[in-house]
């Protein structure tokens, strides 16, 4: 029955998107997943796709898959870069893992135009400035 099957809810993972400089110096958005649980995750799947408006013309980009593997307690990694023309739209993550012999999956999406610097602020974990969400 419904009631069986226990009511998995994601709390302390984070999302962010936080700006840093490549090698040559240029300004960069990197996604990375923050582990704020006191065990490990396993089996850390993200799937990541953007839509919303460029141009004038409704646009969707291709959907990523990113295998992660294994995040530490407390730790984070590095999910994907954000190109400069993708922070004005929709910015979609579906985030799966195991934890406890169980399932988790949450949805996170950053807004259009929510990646800014007067939205940033400091990302636990990581110890810099970005775009969170919880």
């Amino acid at each position: 029955m419904l009631k069986d099957i226990p009511q998995l809810v994601v709390e302390k993972i984070v999302l962010a998107v936080v700006q840093e400089q490549d090698d040559l110096g240029n300004n960069i958005w990197n996604v990375y997943l923050v582990n704020l649980y006191d065990e490990e995750i396993d089996g850390v799947l993200v799937s990541s796709k953007g839509y919303g408006h460029y141009e004038g013309r409704d646009v969707k980009t291709t959907v990523l898959r990113h295998l992660i593997g294994r995040v530490g307690s407390h730790d984070y990694a590095k999910i994907e870069t954000l190109m400069d023309n993708l922070l004005g739209l929709s910015n979609e993550y579906w985030v799966s893992f195991y934890k406890d012999k169980h399932m988790y999956d949450k949805k996170y999406v950053f807004l259009p135009e929510s990646i800014r610097e007067e939205n940033l602020t400091k990302i636990p974990v990581l110890n810099k400035p970005g775009v969170m969400i919880r």
